[in-house]
Order: structure tokens, then sequence, then C-alpha cells
């Protein structure tokens, strides 16, 4: 076992997404929204997700559901569904990938 070191990086405008660790089929990666209002656009990928909000308050989107969550929170979003969040208050999302997210590193 080893333990790697990935850099913090601009994910999106008030967001920064850092690699905690990875291995070919699991990933995870710390999300953290510095600014009420800022957004994780809409998107998708074939990856399963698994999201945790470890603080803050975010709504989510996913398909054509939107929802709210706080810290505690956890939910899964299927491979191809598209998603996306809006930031209500700063806080920081950690989210769990299989496989892992390879444009991520």
């Amino acid at each position: 076992m080893y333990v790697k070191s990935f850099p913090e990086v601009d994910a999106d405008p008030g967001i920064r997404r850092q690699v905690l660790s990875d291995s070919e089929g699991l990933m995870v990666v710390a999300f953290r929204f510095q600014e009420t209002g800022a957004e994780g656009k809409l998107h998708s990928h074939p990856h399963v997700q698994s999201t945790y909000v470890e603080s803050g308050r975010f709504r989510f989107t996913i398909s054509d559901e939107s929802f709210e969550v706080g810290p505690g929170d956890s939910f899964v979003i299927p491979s191809k569904a598209v998603h996306g969040c809006v930031c209500l208050e700063p806080g920081d999302l950690i989210d769990t990938f299989t496989p892992r997210r390879d444009d991520f590193l």
C-alpha cells in the first residue's frame, strides 16, 4: 500500500477539486464549494457516483428530479444520468466514482 498526494485544482468557478485516493476500479474526490451560487454544471458520465455531503447545503438535480441536501446526506447517481448542483451554503462534497475518473488524473 502507498499514499499518493494529489494537488487541489480549479474545477468550475468557486469550486476546487482534489483527488483523495484512486485505483483502477474506484476513486474518491473532494469538491470544495467556496461560495454560494457556485454550480456543478449539468453533465453525465459512464461512472456510477456516490456523493456524501461533508458540509454545506446543495440543491442537486438528477435527471428530472431536484432535491436539497445537507451535512451527513448521501445518495447515488446512476451511470449516464444527467446531474448537477448549485451551492446554497459553502461546503464540501466527497464523491466516489466507479470505475475511476481517468479525466481527473
